[in-house]
């Protein structure tokens, strides 16, 4: 496994990380012993990044999580952790908090669930529109110099609130959506993070499966599964989005190797300060997007790459509108 250090003086991890948020929620039903399983093979190729979030399945995920690292050594795994979105008990997001009070609350519960003494990295889901972010990342510093955070992130955040969060306290990276689907960062904030030298943590490299060359048109999806209100995956934006797949799939088997692993090698290509994750549930899609380590992309194919799937070529934003509300990466 090739490793990485997105942050000059952050952690040293694997080049990509395994998100299990779709092994607790939002995908619709996960095998628990298959979840497992994935999470042992992730660790045994090398991954060293886990991610997950206190609200993926209200706490299950982080169960889960403590369950597959029971009896391995805690210091070999970072886990970086997500918190602040607030949920019902039907599952609809109700807000986000950012107060310090409850920041400190929010770690003390998910420290129990995962049965750890430390976070390796602490970050805000989303930003708090009601709370200075300033509060947000002094309360979180606060648990770095007691002990129980090591590094502070920020996720789906723009430029000033980058540059104000990094002010208070040294960030070590952005999580945000990057994909050959979703460019947005390229614009101004890639360089703003790269300037900061902060590292980024790209969700979404599949593009939550469009790009995974296994999407169909006519593939069912249950009630549970989040994909089905979300633009890209429905009407005339699918079709447009399917024949984007299925170039890039052409390309793909010129190099013998799937559509999923050329996207996930594109993002690899990006910088070595990008950690893709993989948010893989079975261990048959881990091994595939694994083998994108070794899919070495010369500049004549990230430039036909490019030329299958342009920038602007996606149709359809990333979430419902309500959701882009809450981006603040998304606002001018």
């Amino acid at each position: 496994m090739l490793t990485r250090q997105p942050e000059k003086n952050g952690p040293t991890i694997s080049a990509i990380g395994l998100g299990c948020m779709g092994m607790s929620d939002f995908y619709g039903p996960a095998d628990r012993e298959e979840s497992i399983a994935t999470i042992h093979t992730a660790l045994d190729a090398g991954i060293t990044l886990l991610d997950t979030g206190d609200f993926y399945g209200m706490g299950h995920n982080e169960l889960l999580l403590h369950e597959a690292l029971t009896g391995r050594r805690r210091e070999n795994v970072f886990i970086a952790v997500k918190f602040g979105a607030l949920r019902s008990p039907d599952g609809n997001f109700i807000g986000f908090d950012g107060r310090p009070q409850a920041v400190k609350t929010a770690l003390a519960y998910t420290l129990q669930r995962l049965g750890t003494d430390y976070i390796d990295l602490y970050q805000p889901a989303r930003v708090d529109p009601a709370v200075p972010i300033e509060d947000t990342i002094g309360a979180i510093a606060d648990m770095v110099q007691a002990g129980y955070v090591r590094y502070i992130g920020l996720s789906e955040a723009g430029v000033d609130t980058l540059r104000r969060a990094h002010a208070t306290h040294p960030l070590t990276w952005l999580q945000i959506e990057y994909s050959l689907l979703s460019r947005g960062i390229e614009n101004e904030i890639l360089p703003t993070v790269r300037e900061l030298g902060i590292g980024v943590t790209a969700y979404g490299v599949l593009s939550r499966g469009l790009l995974s060359g296994h999407w169909s048109k006519d593939r069912s999806q249950t009630a549970q599964d989040f994909r089905s209100h979300l633009p890209r995956f429905s009407g005339e934006n699918l079709d447009r989005n399917l024949s984007l797949v299925e170039a890039l799939r052409s390309i793909a088997q010129e190099q013998n190797a799937t559509v999923a692993q050329v996207a996930i090698a594109w993002v690899l290509s990006r910088g070595n300060d990008i950690i893709p994750l993989i948010g893989a549930r079975r261990r048959n899609r881990l091994e595939e997007a694994l083998g994108a380590i070794n899919l070495h992309l010369t500049n004549d194919e990230l430039a036909s790459i490019e030329a299958a799937i342009p920038p602007d070529a996606v149709a359809g934003d990333r979430y419902d509108p309500g959701q882009m509300l809450m981006l603040d990466s998304e606002k001018s």
